[in-house]
């Protein structure tokens, strides 16, 4: 008897212990489904602890869930681990600091917890850092170094100052233009390899793809230079005469030649960028006024939403010479590209060109999914694009990516399964960001101030 009560009074002490250990801090997210982007297995009616940034534990039952003084319903909903726009641009410092935050919330309130700036710039760096410590409301940064292009390193000297500097200023990688000099190229890559700085973006023509390819891009965007490595060699063309990403070499590409250089990006290891919505929206037959009253324009500046109606007019508007059936085949190669891209090569990054023409930040990568789903990508597939595969690009496979105890506390819920229906993504009941809990009616009413704003401005 005296064993049992000893027993019992354990018990007892041991479970007051551990409801006091629940720090005033924490926040439970209870009952929910969480998606494993690994597998596309559902753990369903799952309890997440988070504190400090941190996903504490995740469980079936948590005894003391009414100690919590911070609790998320998560019953009936899915827990998808924070979307990564791996080609995203952030505003440069001659824009207003509001602007510049309400484009970073702009992001998160689509459930991008993560972004790789595209054009980078010093004041990068110092929002990059504000963001890692929590002084500043805005997706995890990596940022590109400025501009390498033809005019900012036209010979292998100056590549090669350009490649250390940025590399001492802590750029997390280099920013690849067009208009290199193969010369200038080479040493930029000789360079970077020998400083230990990656390098992603755009093919120069004077590089090519197969040679971009063995270089060793850690990524290549846009599926830049592709479409003019189709073009048989005998066709003798001049590459300079590409047109808007190969698109002047339409009628002439092999589709034949597709196999082997997605097989170069295998060997290689490069990742994929499709920035698909850039030509869907960009560069394709529908109109500007079409565009423009879609709901998401309403979050970006009337001067912003001019300046794009008017270099979508001159790019496939009346006079500009645009010809839709070659877009057709345009467009039907670079699915075909994508496709294969994913298939048998070394993967695919979820990335739209944010805010390029008509690419609302955060809202965009809903439309570049859906050019995901045109090149036949199955939800899962799309899902790793945006989650573990940035996580792997980045070597960070520890931090981010899933929602799996130890990991940063990213995570975006939805009402319903985006497995069975990706578009689930669209419907944010809240985006936590390393902790940081926003609500559904948090995020609306900050939307509804920068719509306001733009309105007004």
């Amino acid at each position: 008897m005296r064993t049992l009560l000893l027993l019992l009074t354990l018990i007892f002490v041991s479970c007051n212990q551990a409801q006091e250990k629940i720090s005033p801090s924490a926040t439970l997210i209870s009952d929910v489904n969480i998606i494993d982007v690994r597998t596309g297995e559902i753990m369903q009616g799952r309890q997440i602890v988070i504190d400090s940034g941190k996903i504490k534990s995740i469980s079936e039952q948590i005894p003391n869930a009414d100690k919590f003084t911070k609790v998320i319903d998560g019953q009936g909903k899915y827990a998808v681990p924070g979307l990564a726009e791996m080609h995203a641009h952030i505003p440069s410092p001659n824009t207003s600091k509001e602007r510049i935050e309400e484009t970073l919330f702009l992001y998160l309130s689509n459930g991008v917890t993560t972004i790789r700036g595209m054009l980078g710039h010093p004041s990068h760096l110092v929002m990059r850092e504000k963001a890692l410590k929590g002084e500043l409301l805005s997706p995890r940064i990596f940022t590109s170094s400025p501009s390498l292009n033809g005019n900012s390193v036209p010979t292998p000297e100056i590549a090669r100052e350009r490649v250390i500097q940025y590399k001492n200023d802590g750029y997390d990688f280099l920013k690849i233009h067009p208009g290199i000099p193969l010369d200038a190229f080479d040493e930029l890559v000789q360079t970077a390899n020998d400083v230990g700085i990656t390098f992603s973006g755009h093919v120069p023509v004077a590089v090519g793809i197969n040679h971009a390819l063995e270089s060793k891009y850690a990524s290549i965007d846009h599926v830049d230079g592709f479409l003019e490595g189709l073009v048989p060699e005998e066709e003798n063309v001049n590459p300079a005469e590409n047109g808007f990403f190969g698109y002047a070499f339409t009628n002439l590409a092999s589709t034949d030649k597709i196999p082997e250089l997605v097989q170069l990006s295998k060997d290689n290891k490069v990742w994929i960028v499709p920035t698909q919505s850039l030509f869907e929206r960009w560069f394709a037959p529908i109109g500007s006024d079409e565009l423009l009253a879609q709901p998401e324009m309403k979050y970006m500046p009337a001067s912003t939403l001019a300046v794009w109606k008017n270099r979508k007019e001159q790019t496939t508007g009346t006079g500009s010479g645009f010809d839709k059936e070659q877009y057709a085949t345009f467009d039907a190669i670079r699915l075909q590209l994508i496709k294969s891209l994913q298939e048998n090569g070394h993967g695919l990054l979820l990335g739209s060109d944010a805010p390029q023409l008509f690419n609302v930040p955060g809202f965009s990568i809903h439309h570049e999914i859906s050019g995901m789903l045109r090149a036949k990508l199955t939800p899962l597939e799309i899902l790793k694009s945006g989650t573990i595969n940035p996580a792997r690009f980045f070597d960070m496979e520890d931090e981010f990516g899933e929602i799996k105890e130890g990991m940063d506390a990213d995570i975006l819920l939805v009402n319903n399964n985006p497995l069975e229906d990706i578009s689930a993504l669209k419907e944010v009941n809240g985006v936590m960001v390393r902790g940081t809990w926003l609500s559904k009616q948090t995020i609306d009413k900050k939307l509804a101030e920068i719509a306001s704003n733009a309105a007004s401005n």
